[in-house]
């Protein structure tokens, strides 16, 4: 029985590996200078301030959602394409309607402005 899982465990095994190669060549090869660009901290694109509560631009709720829009459709549209034939045209429909509310998604992020930055 051990043999079945053979192969998961050699690939667990090989990836422990070489994440632990990489993580130590990081650390012996890596420049160890720290400025104070690297050491402050950093979020959504601006600084840090003072208050949580403060406003900021509506753009970076924008931006993620035209990220998962368009995250939507790739992952969509690769199974769909492989068993397009088998689905036959209520599938083409399907994904006829999908992507036309994926547009209208897309349409209005273009209207609000997310895809121009100053």
């Amino acid at each position: 029985m051990l043999e079945q899982y053979f192969p998961i465990l050699m690939f667990i095994g090989i990836a422990l590996g070489l994440g632990v190669v990489m993580i130590s060549l990081g650390m012996l090869i890596g420049d160890r200078e720290p400025d104070d660009a690297k050491d402050s901290p950093f979020e959504c694109g601006f600084e840090a301030f003072e208050d949580s509560r403060m406003k900021f631009d509506v753009r970076f709720y924008l931006v993620a959602i035209l990220f998962i829009i368009f995250d939507l459709e790739i992952a969509f549209l690769f199974p769909w394409a492989v068993v397009l034939d088998q689905i036959g045209l209520f599938g083409l429909a399907s994904m006829a309607i999908f992507l036309g509310i994926l547009i209208v998604g897309f349409i209005y992020e273009w209207n609000k402005g997310a895809l121009e930055w100053e």
